[in-house]
């Protein structure tokens, strides 16, 4: 059994989420979203390679992290989690941070997400993303809704990642899984293979170049439907972060390509829970008649108009969310204040309960 099994195995029953190692101080945990301790033992260089050497199989695989001082890669305890990990150097030397890949896909109903999803879920084409922060739960909101695509439609599924996280089992569906810097050298070239593979679905881990930007709009645009990820925190920005990946003299022509593909946009933020634990908070953009022309014509401040109006379909912005959750005495007012996008709707709470509020302008 690797060395590094003992501290993920202890991890899953603290319910932590990530285990972080560095030379020079003790194995941490992440939980609920707090940084502790796992014991008081000092991390050696020695220890330190043990470790990650004992994940980090073929020996080939461990040579490339050698030379390249960054990997990701997944790992699997057999019949207990996979882990998605990240290896690299840093000042004091080799270090990583390994993440829980939950065994069990969850459902959607077993996450709490709201039906508005099952619209996307039930699209024909376009792009769907789903963003958030690091550590904001995007994968599995994504496993969640492919797993439901799964038990209910015929379709053809192409998953692009690196690594490889959730593992679907066919349902209705078939479900091809591949892994960048394994199955394809880089997504750009595994979108353009699937593009040949006829797929009705494509989902890639994430949109991180130019390049996997401008394949994914362009199998939308063919008629796949597109799921992605990126690490924006709303809307608004979202639309801004695709547009501004382009050089000036295209952002014309992705604006109208984007305009004509977006389906929607959900961005998700994780809470603390006043009982502990954590809670997803949402905001959802679905397709509607003023949405196109928005996009086409730069006017993205206009999307908040746009959630704002729907409400009725199911559409919410962040803050909205957060008032909701605040409101179910969910979260605490500290809380829904330092994650809210305009703290002036949530400072009265703050001070009811005692908190501190800085300046809203700032």
């Amino acid at each position: 059994m690797p060395v590094i099994d003992k501290y993920l195995t202890d991890m899953l029953e603290k319910k932590g989420s990530d285990l972080h190692l560095a030379i020079g101080q003790p194995a941490k945990y992440r939980i609920h979203g707090g940084i502790v301790n796992a014991d008081d033992k000092i991390i050696s260089p020695e220890f330190m390679e043990e470790m990650l050497k004992g994940i980090c199989l073929p020996e080939s695989r461990w040579n490339t992290f050698l030379k390249e001082h960054d990997m990701d890669l997944a790992y699997e305890i057999p019949n207990v989690a996979r882990f998605r990990c990240n290896l690299l150097y840093n000042y004091h030397g080799m270090g990583g941070v390994l993440r829980q890949i939950p065994s069990k896909i969850l459902t959607m109903k077993d996450l709490g997400l709201p039906d508005t999803l099952l619209e996307l879920c039930n699209t024909k084409s376009g792009l769907v993303l789903v963003t958030g922060p690091t550590g904001s739960g995007k994968s599995t909101t994504l496993a969640a809704m492919v797993d439901y695509i799964n038990e209910n439609m015929n379709k053809h599924i192409i998953t692009l990642e690196n690594p490889i996280e959730f593992v679907h089992r066919n349902k209705l569906c078939t479900i091809v899984h591949r892994e960048i810097g394994i199955h394809s050298h880089s997504f750009p070239s595994a979108l353009r293979s699937a593009m040949r593979s006829d797929p009705d679905i494509v989902l890639i881990g994430e949109m991180r170049d130019l390049d996997t930007i401008r394949l994914g709009l362009t199998c939308a645009a063919m008629g796949m439907l597109v799921f992605s990820t990126l690490h924006t925190n709303s809307a608004p920005k979202t639309v801004d972060r695709i547009i501004d990946a382009f050089p000036a003299n295209e952002q014309m022509q992705i604006r109208t390509l984007l305009a004509e593909s977006l389906r929607g946009v959900v961005s998700q933020l994780l809470c603390r829970k006043k009982t502990g634990g954590r809670v997803a908070c949402l905001e959802i953009l679905l397709w509607a008649d003023a949405l196109p022309n928005t996009i086409r014509e730069g006017q993205i401040s206009n999307i908040r108009t746009i959630i704002e109006a729907n409400k009725g379909r199911g559409m919410c912005s962040m803050d909205s969310n957060l008032m909701q959750l605040l409101d179910n005495d969910i979260i605490t007012a500290e809380e829904a204040y330092m994650k809210a996008t305009d703290k002036k709707d949530f400072q009265a709470r703050l001070e009811a309960e005692g908190g501190t509020t800085f300046d809203t302008q700032t």
